[in-house]
């Protein structure tokens, strides 16, 4: 019975072998199809690039798109041209470096296709393309690469560039391989897998002269590729536009919100750069001469620069005191200039002409209110005390913090606690005449462009904010909105603070961007800086009521806040609420930049 199991099961083996013995015959020798495939063609997997999803503004305007570049390759063992001049001289190359790319392509495989040129653009590869049946083993693979129309926003769209190894080695997906690209910085890095889809792939057919000659198997086999998703971020183009315009030949950063949503209207660093620098096969030697300039138009001042406030916490220091009750609206009191430099005149003040005024010596002495509090007979310790309850207000305004925004990279900035004193001078060895200069937004207190403009919004809003965002729309689905941060002081105490603020544009130090109709209400900033002229700072928002936007500007070695930074902050306000612009003389003044010498 064994036997018989024994004999069937070899029977079996028989016929399978013999069956595809026989379609291993029919194959090589019948079927004139595949034995022409066998004898003169290789097949190759070409990889099908995804376009990149495109990334639209506010109004549904292309600020960044994609253009077909080309991707060469090269199989050494079939590698031929008749003509080695008019072949080096099509893709721009010494006989040297030929040899040199021929040895690498070898040294990977003589048979198997590997790199050779990268992204060659549309014109050079039309004036070419005639001439591709010369070369032979070479072929070509289109790939898209990133197209900007309008050459702004190029910190906050950040760049596309090729995978390096420590990349490719997190890539746990395996989706990526050398000499793909990839989303680098910014909105490009954070949304990588949104917008750069899903690649395809092609089996095509190539002959002995490396010459294609039609798809594998009708195309069967291959995978279609799916491109991106759009993005819909909520910039408005013309205003981002009109911003670098009057920050050009500067070195600051304007940044201006929405209030009533938090979206950012514009976000503008300067000097900045053209992104289509960054964009094909010159991106590693432009990227170098980037780095390489001593003004460094990469570093995105807007998110990363750190700044002392400088008056415009004064803002800041009038509602905590309000809040506290250490003031009152319509309390009068005699200000002598004896505690802390001051231009502001002596005389009686209440806190809304102190705002206005910009009294440094009223701010001395009510930051002192606030910190000694007599909540321990301890002065050093009634003064951790106090600074501590001072530092967790602060914060409440998003000062301190990211916003949650992380787009980029986000400086939070610093607001100090009794913790940073406690280690600078020791435990209880510190008092309020150690930290006054806080008192007037100076010190170690520092902030960012961004946490400025936040903070216009708060008060725009009267005591609420929203995480500042850029991205509404990934493919047709809303981006859901942040949840309001509330800070806990009264409405009215805002309300009172904004009144002030108006003042200061209609008659105090940011006079200059007074407009009748735009209802601009700010404060200026002159901040301190130990190494050349002092910064020209400015927050507002308008109009004053129900407000469209929020605004920051800080202008470095620019001297008072009232010239440069209000000016510019007034244009903005004007250009988006307005959307033109009748106060040339203001623009002619902005655009010339001679801020220092100026006289009032």
């Amino acid at each position: 019975m064994s036997g018989d199991k024994s004999f069937i099961f070899k029977l079996i083996l028989l016929i399978i072998f013999l069956v595809i013995s026989f379609r291993l015959f029919n194959l090589q020798i019948y079927e004139d199809k595949y034995r022409e495939l066998s004898q003169n063609n290789t097949v190759h997997l070409e990889s099908v690039y995804p376009s990149r999803g495109i990334v639209f503004d506010r109004n549904d305007s292309v600020i960044v798109e994609n253009q077909p570049t080309y991707d060469f390759y090269i199989i050494p063992k079939q590698f031929k041209v008749e003509d080695t001049l008019e072949f080096l001289t099509s893709f721009s190359l010494t006989e040297e470096e030929l040899n040199i790319k021929i040895n690498k392509a070898k040294r990977y495989s003589i048979h198997r296709p590997s790199i050779f040129y990268r992204e060659m653009d549309v014109s050079s590869f039309s004036s070419i393309q005639s001439k591709l049946y010369n070369f032979k083993g070479i072929f070509h693979s289109p790939k898209p690469t990133r197209s900007y129309k309008k050459p702004i926003l190029s910190h906050m769209l950040g760049y596309v560039s090729e995978i390096g190894p420590n990349q490719l080695n997190l890539d746990t997906s395996n989706y990526y391989i050398q000499g793909d690209l990839i989303g680098t910085s910014g909105i490009e890095k954070s949304y990588e897998k949104d917008l750069r889809g899903v690649k395809g792939y092609k089996l095509k057919l190539y002959d002995v002269n490396g010459i294609s000659v039609g798809n594998f198997n009708d195309g069967v086999e291959d995978k279609l590729v799916s491109n991106g998703r759009n993005i819909k971020i909520s910039i408005d183009s013309q205003l981002q536009l009109y911003v670098e315009k009057l920050l050009d030949g500067k070195v600051g950063s304007v940044v201006a919100l929405e209030p009533s949503s938090g979206e950012i209207l514009a976000i503008a660093s300067s000097p900045s750069y053209n992104p289509n620098l960054l964009s094909g096969r010159n991106f590693s030697k432009n990227f170098l001469s980037l780095q390489k300039d001593t003004l460094k138009p990469i570093y995105n001042r807007a998110l990363m620069a750190t700044y002392p406030p400088g008056s415009m916490f004064k803002l800041i220091q009038s509602l905590i005191g309000l809040e506290e009750n250490l003031v009152s609206y319509d309390e009068q009191v005699y200000i002598r200039n004896n505690r802390i430099g001051d231009l502001a005149p002596e005389g009686m003040y209440d806190l809304s002409k102190a705002i206005i005024k910009s009294s440094n010596n009223y701010f001395y002495n009510l930051f002192r209110s606030i910190i000694n509090q007599d909540k321990n007979s301890n002065t050093y310790v009634d003064s951790r005390i106090g600074l501590d309850e001072w530092s967790n207000f602060v914060k409440m305004f998003g000062l301190g913090s990211n916003l949650n925004f992380n787009i980029s990279a986000t400086n939070s900035g610093f607001v100090p606690s009794s913790n940073y004193y406690n280690t600078y001078y020791g435990v209880n060895r510190w008092k309020f005449s150690n930290i006054y200069s806080l008192s007037i937004g100076q010190g170690e207190l520092l902030v960012t462009p961004i946490q400025m403009a936040n903070l216009a919004a708060i008060i725009a809003n009267r005591g609420f904010y929203y995480n500042p965002n850029i991205v509404l729309e990934i493919g047709n689905e809303k981006v859901p909105e942040s949840d309001i941060n509330q800070v806990n002081i009264s409405s009215e105490h805002f309300e009172y603070v904004v009144n002030a603020m108006e003042e200061v544009v209609m008659s105090g130090s940011a006079r200059r961007g007074f407009q009748k109709d735009l209802e601009l209400c700010g404060k200026t900033s002159t901040v301190e800086n130990p190494f050349g002229y002092d910064h020209s700072g400015f927050i507002g928002f308008a109009p004053k009521a129900n407000p469209k936007i929020a605004i920051a500007a800080y202008i470095e070695n620019s001297g008072w806040g009232g010239r440069a930074a209000a000016s510019i902050s007034s244009l903005v306000a004007e250009k988006f609420i307005n959307k033109e612009i009748k106060r040339t003389w203001l623009e002619d003044y902005v655009l010339k930049g001679d801020f220092i010498d100026e006289e009032d």
